[in-house]
């Protein structure tokens, strides 16, 4: 191929045969999975396109409170817990669940077909530039050379063809799997319009039948209309069959293919303007961002050089080059590459799923092939949706988590509502799954298990990442306009929401530690009756950072008084007998030993309450706490142990845990594997991270936790390779964040330091503490200015 190797590239030598073999390309608005070869299938989504309507949120909530939930039938779950009746608890409660939220869907298939197209001797068959973002690949067509390039940019799948001879034959067609509603093929463009469903149910929902209903006559008031225009420039001739295009003899060929939904407008806020845009207008903006693409060769120019300068890792030295997936990474004998890739590969598919202005990246970021898509490909935000941005602020890239605000706002708009009417608290509350139109009830319909589906903390712990882009971005306009309202709401529902028991101090009823249960006395699995850990570490910090905020902005407020009364009844994480963190107020005995989820361990990470040199007794019983657990489970639960595993200083514990997750998984990657993590997932052959099936949480994750392992930036530090894993003695990193919108070039060399820079490239001057192996240093960073640490910086504290 004729591109050249000064860019990390990761190599196929075969097109895909299946959807987890194919490559992902996407701008937080539109996705495709590149196939290759041949046929040339791109398998589209588009944000966008969820089953469901702007009101699905509000008319469940007036159903479940006609159905008798509300505050007073709060107060009796309160009561039957209080006499230790957890069974009636538990039969009032599920009363207070929705239906569930709605499902992320497939949207359209684009194939550009070379008949009699063979792979190139001697040349991998594709090639995903991951620092600029495109697929490139080389076909041999009779006697022609034929290189196609595809990628995504400003909301339009761009494929560009060029052959050394003229092209018998490309066909062009567009097929979807929801409903086609028309199809218009002419003059070198075809249009597809399509109706998208206005429910969607998730498949552990059997009941619900049809699983994806569309709008009819007698209940039209959403259309929900999505259309998708393709345009084509060649120099050969172009004509329409049996409603596809047909190309003869070019030997140039530009294809664009754009989107337009009703959604659309709507998540861009535009008033009412969803309720009566036509579908002329979506149609026309669709095919108006495809003649553009064309018009202007949008296929020539580098989607790279529109996104911020990303953190760059090279663990082991090497980088640059073209890698071959199955041998170098996959199979490869290589750890620091391995790492590298995974860390590069994370924030290629974070900054490809997740754009500003677009929806935030859900449980497999962008790309869904499946009109029945695990856990509705939905956002699980007790731990999935969070651990998608964890990267964003250390790999340099914070404002691709835009999204996630956008979302949180769409979510505290019905969590109001659900707080005031269901619970009778200020504020908004989220519970554990959401959508595009920003669900905030309980799910379930009934009968789900209160272990997952009841649980009022999932509002409190997206703030927690808002905070983190306020830190990582140093943004006070930011702060004030749109993330402080939102915790502030946050944080006035979780003041209702706590109780003061006996002793004095705060507690919670009803809590649950997510998905997680522990038995009772007689053996019983039980999720009710105890206050979790988790619920009071997220409250304490989002209080704290709420103070941190009215001082930042200098605001006064009523509810400081509030908050600085909540927190002196918070009591600390407890300690089991065994030294053991608990996992709720009570020692009991585990259900699940092995349970997947870190719950107890937020205080430690992302959050930082606990800290080896904070509060040495609860790092000790944190590492304790994770000895029991055992190794990972699945793509996202190996991602948080690694990273509490840094924040622990246990490099080579966590390095251990790496090399786990990044193994192939050689199971059937489409079977639903038992959540309990006996069938660890690993990489697929396109590295996507499975549990199984693909969720894109784990492969969001691993950068996250390998940047931890090199930089630090919390309690006011900047730790310099903190938890350095033996295994990777040499390396470089330039560009990593540290929070106060700070960046960090980082190089070593037998596992010590050699140099580190740290840069200011924002905002005021201002001081900040280094620490390196047990030593700190004090250093003025003027605004614009950087400071350069050249050998091991074994220097006493001093200020400037």
């Amino acid at each position: 191929m004729t591109i050249s190797t000064d860019t990390l590239q990761l190599a196929w030598r075969r097109p895909a045969a299946q959807w987890e073999e194919a490559i992902p390309i996407g701008d937080g608005s539109l996705g495709a999975m590149v196939f290759g070869g041949s046929e040339g299938r791109y398998q589209v989504n588009d944000a966008t396109v969820w089953s469901g309507t702007p009101e699905t949120a509000a008319d469940e909530l007036r159903r479940v409170l006609a159905g008798g939930a509300g505050p007073e039938r709060l107060n009796e779950v309160r009561e039957a817990l209080a006499t230790g009746d957890l069974d009636r608890a538990e039969e009032l409660l599920l009363t207070f669940e929705g239906r569930y939220s709605q499902e992320f869907l497939p949207f359209v298939d684009l194939t550009v077909g070379l008949p009699g197209a063979t792979p190139v001797d001697g040349e991998p068959a594709r090639v995903l530039d991951l620092d600029r973002g495109i697929v490139e690949e080389a076909l041999q067509v009779g006697g022609a050379r034929v290189e196609r390039v595809s990628r995504i940019a400003s909301r339009t799948l761009l494929v560009s063809l060029r052959s050394s001879e003229p092209l018998p034959e490309v066909r062009i067609s567009l097929r979807t799997p929801l409903r086609e509603l028309a199809r218009t093929s002419a003059d070198g463009m075809l249009t597809l319009d399509l109706a998208v469903p206005i429910d969607g149910a998730p498949l552990h929902e059997q009941s619900v039948v049809p699983p994806l209903r569309y709008t009819e006559q007698d209940d039209a008031d959403y259309d929900g209309f999505a259309t998708a225009t393709l345009a084509v420039r060649s120099d050969g001739t172009t004509e329409s069959a049996d409603g596809d295009l047909i190309v003869r003899h070019a030997r140039r060929l530009s294809i664009a293919l754009s989107s337009s939904t009703r959604a659309e407008s709507w998540w861009a806020g535009a008033d009412d303007e969803w309720r009566t845009v036509s579908r002329e207008t979506i149609r026309d903006r669709a095919g108006a961002r495809a003649l553009s693409a064309i018009a202007e060769d949008a296929g020539a120019q580098d989607d790279a050089s529109r996104r911020p300068a990303p953190a760059r890792f090279a663990i082991g030295g090497r980088r640059e080059g073209r890698w071959d997936v199955e041998a170098d990474i996959l199979r490869g004998a290589d750890d620091g590459l391995r790492a590298t890739v995974a860390a590069e590969y994370g924030r290629y598919l974070l900054t490809s799923s997740s754009r500003p202005g677009g929806p935030a990246a859900n449980l497999q970021g962008i790309w869904n092939g499946e009109l029945r898509p695990a856990w509705s490909s939905n956002y699980t935000i007790n731990i999935n949706t969070e651990m998608n941005y964890w990267a964003a602020g250390p790999l340099g890239v914070i404002d691709h988590a835009e999204p996630l605000i956008s979302l949180v706002g769409r979510l505290a708009a019905n969590g109001r509502d659900v707080a005031r009417e269901l619970y009778g608290c200020r504020g908004w509350v989220a519970h554990h799954n959401s959508d595009l139109w920003g669900w905030a009830l309980p799910v379930g319909m009934g009968h789900g298990a209160p272990s997952w589906a009841i649980w009022m903390m999932g509002g409190v712990w997206l703030t927690h990442s808002l905070w983190d882009h306020y830190e990582f971005s140093a943004d006070d306009a930011l702060l004030r306009d749109r993330i402080w309202p939102l915790l502030r709401g946050a944080a006035e529902f979780c003041l209702d929401w706590l109780q003061v028991g006996p002793d004095g101090r705060a507690c919670l009823a009803p809590s649950t530690s997510p998905e997680n249960s522990y038995r009772d006395a007689d053996g019983n699995p039980r999720s009710l009756g105890l206050t979790a850990t988790m619920d009071l570490e997220l409250i304490r910090s989002l209080f704290q950072r709420c103070l941190d905020t009215l001082d930042v902005l200098g605001e006064g407020d009523p509810l400081r008084r509030e908050l600085e009364a909540a927190l002196a009844v918070i009591p600390e994480p407890p300690i089991g007998s065994d030294g053991r963190l608990q996992e709720w107020s009570e020692e009991v005995a585990d259900h699940e030993p092995g349970h997947r989820h870190m719950s107890p361990m937020v205080g430690l990470y992302p959050l930082d309450l606990i800290t080896p040199e904070g509060t040495p007794e609860l790092a000790d019983a944190a590492r304790r706490f994770l000895d029991a657990r055992g190794p990972g489970a699945m793509g996202w639960s190996w991602a948080w142990k690694i990273a509490l595993r840094a924040r622990l200083g246990d490099g080579d514990a966590a390095h251990e845990l790496l090399q786990q997750a990044l193994t192939p998984y050689d199971g059937d990657a489409r079977r639903h594997g038992p959540v309990d993590g006996s069938e660890w997932g690993g990489l697929l052959p396109n590295l996507f991270s499975t549990h199984p099936p693909f969720q894109i949480d784990g492969n969001l994750g691993f950068p996250a936790a390998i940047a931890e392992l090199l930089l630090q930036s919390h309690g006011g530090v900047i730790h310099l390779l903190p938890a350095l894993p033996a295994a990777w003695p040499d390396g470089w990193v330039q560009g990593l964040g540290a929070r106060g919108a700070l960046r960090v070039d980082l190089e070593w060399a037998g596992g010590r330091l050699t140099t580190a820079v740290i840069r200011n490239p924002h905002g005021a001057p201002r001081t900040v503490r280094l620490r390196y192996d047990g030593t700190d240093v004090v250093v003025r960073l003027e605004a614009g200015g950087e400071h350069v640490l050249q050998g091991e910086p074994r220097l006493p504290v001093s200020t400037p």
